[in-house]
């Protein structure tokens, strides 16, 4: 008789997943169900500075909520293809290591700070996880990070994608580099300032034991052992004693 042998599928990094999932749900229905409406455009774009055919509105509440929805807009398939490629490759690896809460707040400050760059200082507007995915890229070099050492991984892969972004991308207008610039170092910060998940709970548990030693020496210091008295009560041991008396 044949052994029955089962696959799970696992939804093993929430957080990258669900990023990925909703941009490519968000721009096949922009581009096949909803084309006269522009979602992407109106809702999932963050708007450029002064000179931007349509500026940044500081009076306007939808502006400020673009400015974390944009990195979940896209122009094209090749631009989604492009972008969520790099994040499935690297974002799971990184969501095990950091945890998903911890990922989700690098993805929505990385997300925070590239729109407030465009919006500030870009004259155009600026939508896609490009930025997502060049800090995932910077921060998965540090796999290993201690004291006073810097892994040379980071520094080749920084030098590298520094020099593709200023020298290579340099002629190509339609490509938001100072939002890839902006996402590696945001990337390269949470590297320097965030400890994996591991090595958290590594210090969380070592806390602990060490306020537990600190209690036990408490304790002791403070225990006083007790004179024998004559009279015991029915606490001072398993057997049921009332009491008992010497003459």
């Amino acid at each position: 008789m044949k052994k029955s042998f089962k696959i799970r599928i696992t939804y093993n990094a929430p957080v990258i997943l669900t990023f990925c999932f909703i941009c490519t749900i968000l721009f096949a229905v922009d581009a096949y169900l909803l084309k006269n409406i522009d979602l992407i455009k109106n809702y999932f774009t963050v708007p450029g500075s002064a000179k931007c055919p349509v500026p940044f509105n500081f009076k306007s509440a939808i502006d400020y909520v673009k400015l974390f929805t944009h990195v979940l807009g896209h122009a094209s398939w090749e631009h989604l293809l492009g972008n969520i490629s790099f994040i499935l490759l690297l974002g799971p690896l990184l969501e095990e290591r950091y945890g998903s809460a911890m990922i989700g707040v690098m993805i929505a400050v990385t997300a925070l700070v590239t729109g407030v760059l465009n919006a500030c200082l870009i004259p155009s507007p600026l939508l896609g996880a490009s930025g997502i995915a060049f800090m995932l890229i910077l921060l998965s070099s540090f796999t290993t990070l201690s004291k006073n050492e810097i892994p040379l991984s980071f520094i080749l892969v920084f030098i590298l994608f520094l020099c593709s972004e200023i020298f290579i991308k340099k002629s190509d207008s339609n490509i938001a580099v100072l939002a890839h610039v902006a996402g590696g170092l945001c990337g390269s910060m949470f590297g320097f300032l965030i400890a994996p998940k591991s090595a958290r709970t590594k210090k969380s548990k070592s806390s602990e034991k060490t306020q537990a030693y600190s209690d036990d020496d408490e304790y002791a210091s403070n225990y006083k052992p007790k004179t024998k008295s004559k009279f015991r009560s029915a606490s001072d041991d398993d057997t049921t004693v009332i009491g008992t008396i010497e003459l």
